[in-house]
């Protein structure tokens, strides 16, 4: 056990490759209506969805994974705070790791764009 750990220790870890998409697809939640759609997005560009403005500062994926296996910077704002309500990455895979918290809007990422 203890030569199989140092084994381990030893070996470099290597960096997984990962490809710069052109956009993203975004899913937004309005949890007191139900209502719920998805906004394409560029690198860059933002969407309004009711109180909520939605930017999609970068999306990437795994150069060996399918694009919906994508992590997504994101910038939310919230016309009634004076800060943002979220900002920073996001994983289509694993929502709930860097969820939102808003009493009520949930947005999240869906994938990333190829073309």
């Amino acid at each position: 056990m203890t030569v199989l750990l140092v084994a381990l220790a030893a070996t470099p870890l290597t960096a997984q490759d990962a490809v710069t998409a052109p956009g993203g697809v975004v899913r937004w939640l309005d949890k007191v209506s139900g209502e719920t759609g998805d906004i394409e997005l560029s690198r860059g560009q933002s969407a309004q969805n009711g109180r909520l403005t939605i930017q999609l500062d970068d999306c990437r994926y795994p150069s060996d994974a399918s694009p919906t296996e994508a992590y997504a910077h994101l910038t939310i704002l919230d016309k009634l705070m004076d800060v943002p309500a979220f900002s920073g990455w996001m994983m289509a895979s694993s929502p709930a790791l860097s969820a939102m918290d808003h009493s009520r809007y949930d947005v999240w990422i869906l994938r990333c764009l190829t073309e």
